[in-house]
């Protein structure tokens, strides 16, 4: 729809904000076009100054700013959830910034309903996947809500060309701006992880330099020694996190995970640099600083290893890409997110225990585990000992297998001799 398309008595729309020159601009556009504008700002662990962006979205105009704290419920609610599921997004992708989106919408229109606004708006352009993941959030939610997105509407694109003319119109309304036209690249930061994309690596050939990186060490200049630490689970959650070498311990689902930050941000672990595939069809170019969520990842694979069952594990496997795709694309709430997290939270019922790590310089090494859950029996797996299996028993069990290759050679074969007589 257009900005002021259908323009009724209810002029309230909540706006997405985040304090930065697009948001900026798009709350001051909205009020000339008519609209009365709530400013909402998501705090979901990004390093902003949300007393400023107050102050400044009510220095613009808004009616009311509401900055809500999000970050026990990101953690709890999405994070934890996403990662019980073990989905990583084409192979790579921990899924930073996909994952907030949909705790981001779901408060939006929960403030829209309690201030009886028919609007809702957000600053993301037509060619991300972050109108996709807002839009289809909001309309799960609240169906009958209406939303304005200013980068898809022609008044808004005929006004604004690109940056330089956000910052014409910034000066021109007396907006305070930190943006530049010589501003290398946009990054998206949370709890979970901070995006690297744009400007200059949009060249996929182009090597980032030290400077791009801002939540994690390089590995190279992470500490010479090793920081040792248990993570234990529950349900598939982690419930624990000890340091093994100076005795810290957080049991709080925020606590423990600002500690794995901060032990991997330390150690230089989680970064990558990957091209991966827009839902709108583009390929992108992105960086992403993810360390507490790859030390997550990594020691809740290794638990399930010992305590899942193999063909659990192979359907679950199966699911994980579903999942995955599906946070990616913004379908956080759908029913079919709601069918596979009932199977994926079936999987996790005796997924318990612990994993012992060992973080160095960009690495995580698991070390050890054990699990009241344990499916591992150490006699039956030994080289050494009997333990109760009998190896002449894999004889036929070998001989069963192989009556289907045996067949399909014969085929290959015979079509083969039939084929030098010709």
């Amino acid at each position: 729809m257009t900005a002021n398309s259908g323009l009724s008595k209810n002029n309230k729309v909540v706006l997405a904000y985040s304090g930065g020159l697009d948001t900026s601009i798009i709350l001051k556009w909205l009020i000339e076009c008519g609209y009365e504008v709530i400013a909402y700002v998501a705090d979901v662990g990004q390093a902003d100054d949300f007393d400023s962006a107050r102050e400044k979205a009510l220095a613009i105009g808004a009616s009311a700013v509401f900055v809500e704290d999000l970050k026990e419920d990101f953690v709890t609610d999405y994070v934890f959830p996403m990662f019980k599921a073990n989905a990583v997004y084409e192979g790579q992708y921990l899924l930073g910034t996909a994952i907030a989106r949909p705790l981001i919408a779901k408060r939006q229109v929960e403030i829209a309903t309690r201030e009886g606004a028919a609007y809702v708006s957000h600053g993301s352009t037509g060619k991300g996947n972050d109108q996709v993941r807002f839009e289809l959030a909001y309309y799960a939610l609240a169906p009958w809500i209406r939303v304005i997105a200013p980068w898809k509407t022609t008044e808004f694109l005929d006004e604004f060309k690109g940056r330089p003319d956000l910052i014409a119109y910034a000066q021109r309304h007396g907006i305070e701006i930190k943006s530049s036209k010589a501003s290398p690249y946009s990054e998206d930061d949370n709890l979970l992880h901070i995006s690297h994309e744009a400007g200059v690596l949009e060249d996929p050939a182009f090597e980032a330099s030290e400077s791009v990186y801002s939540k994690t060490a390089s590995p190279e200049a992470a500490p010479d020694t090793p920081t040792r630490i248990a993570l234990c689970f529950k349900d598939g959650l982690p419930v624990r996190v000890a340091n093994l070498d100076d005795g810290t311990v957080h049991e709080s689902p925020l606590e423990l995970f600002l500690y794995l930050n901060e032990v991997g941000a330390k150690n230089g672990i989680g970064r990558i640099d990957i091209v991966e595939n827009r839902f709108v069809g583009i390929k992108s170019r992105g960086i992403y600083e993810t360390p507490g969520g790859t030390i997550l990842y990594h020691a809740h694979r290794d638990i399930e290893g010992i305590a899942m069952d193999r063909e659990v594990m192979r359907l679950r496997d199966m699911l994980s890409a579903k999942v995955a795709q599906l946070i990616y694309n913004g379908f956080w709430f759908s029913p079919e997110m709601d069918f596979l997290m009932s199977a994926i939270d079936k999987s996790q019922e005796l997924i318990d225990g612990e994993v012992r790590l060992k973080l160095y310089k960009g690495g995580v090494y698991v070390t050890g585990r054990t699990s009241p859950s344990s499916l591992y029996d150490q006699d039956l797996s030994s080289m050494d000992v009997e333990g109760g299996f009998d190896q002449r028993d894999s004889a036929g069990f070998i001989k069963i297998n192989a009556i289907r290759l045996m067949a399909h050679g014969a085929i290959l074969r015979k079509q083969a001799a039939n084929g030098s007589r010709r």
